[in-house]
């Protein structure tokens, strides 16, 4: 059963699911040390979790290799021999902190080869254990391959922060991967409830809608539609980080990342992505898109318990 909440994960997209695959590799600096390092088996899930292809006019639901695995990511600090490596791991309730952290190779040293993908090389999703509080940051990085960005977090209570990036190896390859950390927030925590399934929910000014049938093990297509509020007919969307939209779902328990499938055009006015559910649960989904220069989130609860 497929339907929508209020405010509040793609890596791709953002995966982040990741949402144009045209996207080509654009290295923005030389590594000291950008060693592929890690297992096959965790390149091979690097891979899968950023690959992506496109749908003609017609697709249905449908499988590919490897449906049916848990395809989500971000629940590790290390993939493939790569490691998230914050300089904090707290900070205080409403006060706006210098979030810094660096991605490490197998050697320890920090990675700053990282190619281009939707605009950034490199998209910062901040999700609480509620899954409520997200946020989609762009960190700069510094030429020692220090990433910074200012973070603010109201609400005490865990958060779990997903790095999505794709880095260059050493042969050239681009290896795609979402790794996550967990961040504390001191203060007396009241976790709110998740909002039930609803199919349309509004955020600013507009409505949103979300149609399509989630399936466990399935690729499956999900259309978000942004009418102004109290009218009919859809607005002009306009294409944010290269994309009409964005999409990044959570699973409820773990915070799991699925990469989600995007389509590079609106279709009949809506914004079309192809979502793989990889087991029972219920996830949060952020529909990330831009009206008139200004960016606003929709979030939606995904029931497959």
């Amino acid at each position: 059963m497929l339907v929508g909440g209020l405010v509040l994960t793609l890596v791709a997209g953002f995966a982040l699911g990741r949402i144009n695959t045209s996207d080509e590799p654009t290295s923005v600096a030389q590594p000291p040390g950008a060693a592929a390092g890690g297992g096959s088996r965790d390149a091979a899930q690097a891979v899968s979790a950023g690959d992506g292809h496109q749908h003609g006019p017609g697709t249905g639901p449908h499988t590919h290799p490897g449906d049916g695995q848990d395809e989500a990511t971000g629940t590790t600090v290390s993939a493939a021999g790569y490691t998230l490596k914050p300089v904090l791991r707290s900070q205080p309730a409403g006060a706006t902190t210098d979030y810094r952290f660096r991605v490490v190779g197998v050697d320890g040293q920090p990675v700053t080869r990282f190619a281009v993908v939707h605009d950034k090389p490199l998209h910062m999703i901040v999700v609480g254990r509620d899954l409520g509080g997200y946020q989609h940051l762009h960190p700069t990085m510094a030429a020692d391959g220090t990433w910074s960005v200012p973070l603010e977090l109201t609400r005490p209570g865990g958060y779990r922060i997903y790095a999505d990036f794709t880095v260059t190896t050493a042969d050239g390859r681009g290896l795609p991967l979402v790794l996550g950390v967990d961040h504390e927030v001191p203060g007396s925590y009241r976790p709110a409830g998740l909002p039930p399934p609803q199919p349309q929910t509004t955020t600013g000014p507009y409505a949103v809608s979300m149609a399509g049938t989630p399936t466990i093990g399935m690729t499956v297509p999900l259309t978000f539609r942004v009418d102004r509020a109290g009218t009919t007919g859809p607005v002009r969307m306009e294409r944010y980080l290269g994309a009409y939209g964005h999409l990044v779902v959570v699973r409820e328990g773990d915070l799991g990342f699925l990469h989600v499938h995007p389509e590079p055009e609106l279709v009949d006015g809506a914004v079309k992505f192809w979502l793989t559910a990889p087991s029972t649960g219920r996830y949060r989904a952020f529909f990330d898109f831009q009206v008139d220069g200004k960016v606003h989130t929709a979030a939606f609860t995904i029931n497959l318990a």
